[in-house]
């Protein structure tokens, strides 16, 4: 067993990360409150179903409830991005194998011949897709092969019955779309959360790293140093994820439109792939989607669901995310305990080195797989990291030592927010002395009084210190609580 669950007397350590997404069933300042309290970490909006105005509200509550509880988390912004829809229909269409559906760009005729029609809001669509080419609606429940098209209208043939209601998501497995990055909706709800002060940006379909970079520009026009997370969800996401990963900050592994996109059965495969490549790049992954879902209604998970979560643990995914479970679930505090007690079980079972396939160029960043290597050889000890922009904090994150505890403590508001998501980070926030040593000093103190450590542990401190004029890079032993307290 680890010994950070050993000692009752010290804080329980989680190297991975919660996110929970909030909606009807948890927006209160009450149950806020709980969530955070729980232990969540990131709280994530789907603007997919929230507004300008819900925006400015919602974040202002779930500071409100961090300071409540003295415990903090980050915001995360998932956009909604472009979406390939139906139009609007007067009743559900009831379809059966081998009728015909028409989707119209524009405007059409509705004729009494036996053919399904409705509208759909991708103008660009008949040029995209190829005859024989498959289109899944609503989520992949009703299947669709391009039996012919013109300028106007795709002739699609149904190929599972069902019913279908009022602007249903289409989707277009190997189809390369012509949709913009962010649309006027998605830069209107950012304006709102950079007002309000977001932490993190998810961008939906990421198809290519010219995506990342648009929205990168776009922040960057806003004065928002919020950190970017990649939704990959398509097929070309998939065949681009090494230039995705490249760009942008994190990755989120959006499984629901992913596992239509592509065959199901490979998706356990891609999602390992990705989680391997971000940790190569030693960019923080988000294993979304689906983690326990029938807890939306149930009080207890299945088995498959137990094993799904162990897997993205064992994977050390940085972080696992509540969808529908904290939105909309019955039982949404019981959902996030049970990720702990998923986590707690499997995190001390998993034996693995530290990560090396991380690519160090740097000589600090080499000093800083040192650290975690030595700490690891101590045995019940950390590294104490200090850091304006996140980075060194980050790059401890992904180099992956289990039971080393990265304590990163920065002065920077947003940074202390941001540092919420990487893998075995704990960040504190703490106002930075001129004199390197009363920092230090700070620091420690913190840790002992928040029981964070044991009086006279050793700790792996890496900080600058001055040596004849000069700023230099040092990796320092220190004892907490002997001299330090």
């Amino acid at each position: 067993m680890a010994w950070y669950l050993m000692d009752e007397t010290q804080r329980p350590y989680r190297h991975t990360k919660i996110v929970a997404t909030i909606g009807p069933a948890t927006e209160s300042l009450e149950k806020l409150e709980a969530l955070i309290a729980a232990g969540v970490d990131i709280i994530r909006l789907n603007m997919a179903h929230g507004s300008v105005e819900w925006v400015s509200e919602i974040i202002a509550r779930i500071r409100q409830a961090s300071a409540n509880v003295d415990r903090h988390v980050a915001v995360m912004m998932d956009v909604k991005g472009p979406e390939v829809r139906t139009g609007p229909v007067d009743t559900p269409m009831q379809l059966a194998k081998g009728d015909r559906l028409e989707l119209h760009t524009g405007d059409f005729e509705a004729l009494n011949d036996g053919v399904h029609r409705v509208s759909v809001n991708y103008p660009d669509l008949p040029g995209d897709v190829d005859v024989g080419a498959m289109v899944l609606i609503d989520s992949g429940l009703l299947r669709t092969r391009v039996l012919e098209k013109n300028s106007a209208r795709v002739v699609l043939e149904v190929l599972t019955p069902g019913v279908m209601g009022s602007r249903r998501h289409i989707n277009l497995p190997g189809t390369q779309v012509n949709l913009p990055a962010l649309t006027d909706k998605d830069k209107n709800d950012l304006c709102a959360g950079i007002a309000a002060g977001l932490d993190f940006v998810a961008l939906s379909f990421v198809r290519q790293a010219e995506d990342i970079r648009t929205l990168r520009s776009y922040l960057d026009e806003q004065g928002c140093q919020a950190r970017i997370i990649a939704k990959i969800e398509d097929q070309a996401g998939v065949r681009n994820m090494d230039e995705i990963i490249h760009e942008t900050d994190g990755v989120m592994v959006a499984r629901g439109d992913l596992g239509i996109e592509i065959e199901y059965h490979k998706l356990p495969l891609v999602q390992t792939q990705l989680v391997r490549a971000c940790q190569s790049e030693g960019k923080p992954v988000i294993i979304a989607t689906h983690l326990l879902e029938s807890m939306i209604q149930s009080p207890i998970p299945t088995r498959a669901e137990i094993s799904d979560v162990s897997n993205a643990i064992r994977e050390q995914a940085d972080a696992i995310m509540l969808s529908g479970e904290t939105t909309t679930g019955a039982y949404p505090l019981e959902s996030v305990e049970v990720l702990k007690n998923i986590v707690t079980s499997i995190e001390p079972s998993v034996e693995r080195p530290i990560n090396d396939r991380i690519q160090l160029h740097e000589p600090k960043s080499k000093m800083l797989r040192s650290s975690v290597v030595l700490a690891k050889e101590l045995g019940q000890s950390g590294v104490v990291v200090f850091t304006r922009s996140g980075f060194l904090a980050y790059v401890l994150g992904a180099m992956r030592a289990h039971e080393v505890p990265i304590y990163a403590f920065t002065d920077v508001q947003s940074t202390f927010h941001q540092l919420m998501l990487p893998w075995g980070v704990e960040p504190f926030l703490i106002e930075f002395s001129d004199d390197p040593e009363e920092t230090i000093q700070d620091a420690l103190n913190v840790l002992l009084k928040k029981n964070w450590c044991k009086p006279g542990s050793w700790l792996v401190v890496i900080t600058n210190a001055l040596a004849d004029d000069k700023i230099i890079d040092t990796l320092q032993l220190r004892q907490i609580g002997v001299e330090d307290a």
